[in-house]
């Protein structure tokens, strides 16, 4: 190695030093941190062309590639992929791979500096020269320099290639040496920061997903609801963003936002996890541990033999006449019963609405028909408890149940509200907890109206109920059709339940198709009419 020459430590390189410093320590996006690490050294060293390496799985993985001459930019976030296979830190009997350089100074922890890489001793450049043959390019001196954490683990390698001095290629310096490590000290520091910000951020990430899915898993009637809801409400986010026209043509979210809206929506329901499974997990309207409409059905049984007895008794104290007469009632009131029963039966899966005949028939039916329990007393077929839950107007909680369900918002916000955030995720509690609010100030917990709401908890309102009304593994209603869904949508829009601008957006840029195409069964696919949706605007 040739004592290269020294160009004078300028003031300005210096300045320019610093200023790659402190552009490292506030870099956030590794891929843009790694760029800044190549460019910068470069600068500084007026090197013509650099890669920079990843240590992982025991090899060296290109991630970004720079030359001027060639006009080359591979990898980073530059959109185009590095083909190049790993260099492999040790070799298959497990000595390390001191041929290559690059792998050298990774395994040895050692700056390399090499004045010509075709006269050079000790190292294999015969993939760099079989390069150079293809591209006509000459790589000569190489400075190559490993990065290191915290922990003085060798976590990559930035390598140089051609400083270049008055239009010609010489050798790096000492001082080259020097600067570039001090760089890569700097680089490797901010770094190793990034991937703990990356894997604090990953970790929260996927408790969030963890926890959702359990609570999935733990109300099996609402099928995969914790898990499609932040999926729709991306996908309304980003057609917001996207949008030419209306109202939000000129919204945007920045990466931030996006993060904070994703980790809201995962987080949405967490408070579910309090809720009474015999409430979570309620498919029918009478269910309890089980479903007791065969406690009924029983009940019902035993009026049917009794009524069968009386029968028999008719036809042994009274004549044909008598028995004639009989068997009619029985018949009569078996077929009754059994009417009734499957009203009953109808009635306490809860998926459609009920009107006021309806109740008033369960009101009936508990009066007409009773039945002697075993300690010899008359008692009605249903009970009060089993007459107000089979009137439940619509799907399976009574409203004591409703009330308790509900009450999962105020325990996500408190539970949401207790965890400590970064800066950009502060109002995550605050977009959880308001996506059971309404624009018009009827919905729940705070009863807030859409100009108090956060427009990112109106998206996920959204999607909360279009994903109910879509799903087909509910097991106490059927999933709707598309084309009824928007219907119901467009309704629910017009009576001050959703923002009108964002489910304009939801039609106008097709998230309902998209959603559909992604999550609906292909039977419930129908066509839509666009502009027969209430509450749209074209």
């Amino acid at each position: 190695m040739s004592d290269a020459y020294e160009p004078p430590l300028t003031e300005q390189r210096l300045a320019q030093l610093l200023e790659i410093g402190v552009a490292l320590s506030a870099e956030q996006d590794t891929d843009r941190l790694l760029e800044r690490i190549l460019s910068g050294a470069r600068a500084l060293t007026s090197a013509d062309a650099g890669t920079v390496y990843r240590v992982r799985d025991g090899q060296l993985h290109f991630n970004t590639v720079h030359n001027d001459t060639l006009e080359l930019h591979l990898g980073g976030t530059s959109g185009r992929p590095i083909d190049f296979s790993p260099l492999p830190l040790y070799l298959e009997d497990g000595t390390p791979n001191i041929r290559n350089v690059a792998a050298y100074a990774a395994v040895h922890g050692q700056t390399v500096r090499i004045d010509d890489a075709y006269d050079a001793q000790g190292f294999d450049f015969s993939g760099t020269r079989a390069v150079d043959a293809r591209t006509g390019y000459r790589s000569q001196s190489f400075l190559t320099v490993p990065l290191r954490d915290h922990e003085q683990t060798v976590i990559g390698v930035l390598q140089l290639i051609n400083a270049v001095r008055d239009g010609q290629t010489v050798p790096f310096s000492p001082r080259d040496a020097r600067i570039a490590e001090s760089l890569a000290s700097q680089a490797a520091i901010a770094l190793t920061k990034q991937g703990l910000i990356d894997a604090q951020r990953q970790l929260f990430e996927s408790f969030t997903e963890v926890l959702a899915r359990a609570i999935d898993r733990k109300n099996p009637t609402t099928g995969r609801h914790c898990e499609r809801v932040p999926q729709l409400t991306l996908m309304i986010a980003d057609a917001a963003c996207r949008t030419a026209q209306g109202p939000l043509a000129d919204y945007r979210l920045s990466a931030e936002e996006h993060e904070e809206l994703r980790l809201a929506a995962w987080l949405h329901d967490c408070g579910k996890v309090t809720t009474p499974e015999a409430v979570v997990n309620k498919a029918t309207k009478l269910e309890r541990q089980t479903d007791t409409i065969e406690e009924v059905a029983t009940r019902a049984a035993v009026v049917r033999q009794e009524a069968e007895a009386t029968r028999l008794r008719r036809h042994l104290s009274g004549g044909s006449q008598e028995a004639n007469q009989a068997d009619t009632d029985y018949r009569t009131l078996c077929q009754r019963l059994d009417d009734d029963l499957t009203f009953l039966r109808s009635a306490n899966i809860g998926g459609e609405a009920m009107d006021d005949a309806a109740r008033e028939r369960v009101a009936a039916i508990a009066d007409a028909y009773s039945w002697t329990d075993a300690a010899g007393h008359r008692q009605p077929l249903l009970t009060a408890g089993e007459i107000e839950h089979l009137q439940i107007r619509r799907g399976t909680l009574s409203d004591a149940e409703m009330e308790q369900m509900r009450d999962h918002v105020r325990v996500s916000r408190e539970m949401l509200d207790q965890l400590t955030y970064p800066r950009h995720l502060q109002r995550v509690p605050e977009i959880a907890s308001q996506h059971h609010e309404r624009m018009d100030g009827g919905g729940y917990p705070e009863g807030i109206t859409g100009a108090q709401m956060s427009r990112r908890a109106r998206m996920m309102a959204l999607a909360d109920v279009f994903e109910a009304l879509t799903a087909a593994d509910r097991p106490y209603k059927p999933g709707k059709k598309l084309s009824e869904a928007v219907r119901i949508m467009g309704f629910m829009t017009q009576d001050g339940h959703f923002d009108p601008e964002l489910f304009d957006v939801f039609i106008r840029e097709g998230v309902y198709r998209d959603y559909a195409r992604h999550f609906m069964h292909p039977e419930a696919i129908d066509e839509v009419d666009e502009a027969a949706i209430p509450g749209y605007r074209p």
